[in-house]
Parts: C-alpha cells; structure tokens; sequence
C-alpha cells in the first residue's frame, strides 16, 4: 500500500461554512491542497496549494495547526494519505484554478457523506468541530 504525504487548509467563511474542492476527473469533495514537494514543509505546501488551486495567497500567520491526520485516499485505490491540516479564514471568495473543477461551500451543519474524502469526513470535521465549538 501506498502512503501520500500531503498539507491541505480548512477555510472557514465568516458564517461558518467550509471552502471544498472537486479536481477535475474525480468525485470526491476535499479540502484545498495536494501532496508535498520534496524537502518542502507542511505549511509551505498549504500555502502554495492554496493559491495554485484557488488563487488565494495567504499569509503563514493565517493559518492554525489543526492536526495531523491518516485516512485513505479519496481518489487512488490501495493509497493512504498522511495529512498537516491547517484552519484559518477564508477572507474573501475564490475561484477555481490548476486541477480544480468545483468549488463548493458547505455548512458545518451538513451531513458529509460519500461524496466527501474519507479523510475530511471521518478525520478533519470532528477535528474541527471540536475546535470552532471551544472557540465560540
């Protein structure tokens, strides 16, 4: 089996709904950002992720560790992902870029299902609901 080392950014707008991604020739919503450059860090390739796929160039200091996450791959079979998930604020809307095909924003409220990466839907909500509910 193979593991991915990837960094990806949950953006929350002001009303509390989260910037997902569908790239092109896939069906699975995920968040903003890919796997990791050689010798590149977690937050660097966040950050360069997230302007490649949607144009938003963020500061460093934007972004909260969220954690670190392990789940199976949305789009490979027989692939597992090894995730740095940062949280930060999503400042103003965006547009789709590079491999992306949909942007889609969704409520915390909603119920994800198989339609969303098993690595947003059974690692990084509970994460950041747990998160957004101690921040309140």
């Amino acid at each position: 089996m193979t593991t991915l080392s990837i960094a990806a950014a949950c953006l929350l707008t002001d009303d509390g709904e989260l910037l997902t991604v569908r790239k092109r020739g896939t069906t699975k919503f995920m968040l903003p950002g890919g796997k990791r450059e050689a010798g590149e860090d977690a937050l660097s390739a966040t950050l360069r992720e997230v302007e490649e796929e949607v144009g938003l160039s963020l500061d460093a200091g934007s972004l909260r560790l969220l954690g670190r996450f392990n789940a199976a791959a949305a789009n490979e079979a027989d692939t597992r992902v090894e995730a740095t998930v940062y949280s930060g604020r999503l400042p103003h809307q965006v547009f789709a870029a590079a491999e992306i095909e949909e942007l889609r924003l969704v409520s915390m409220d909603t119920e994800f299902d198989d339609e969303y990466a098993p690595l947003l839907r059974e690692k990084v909500l509970p994460a950041l609901r747990d998160r957004e509910l101690f921040a309140r």
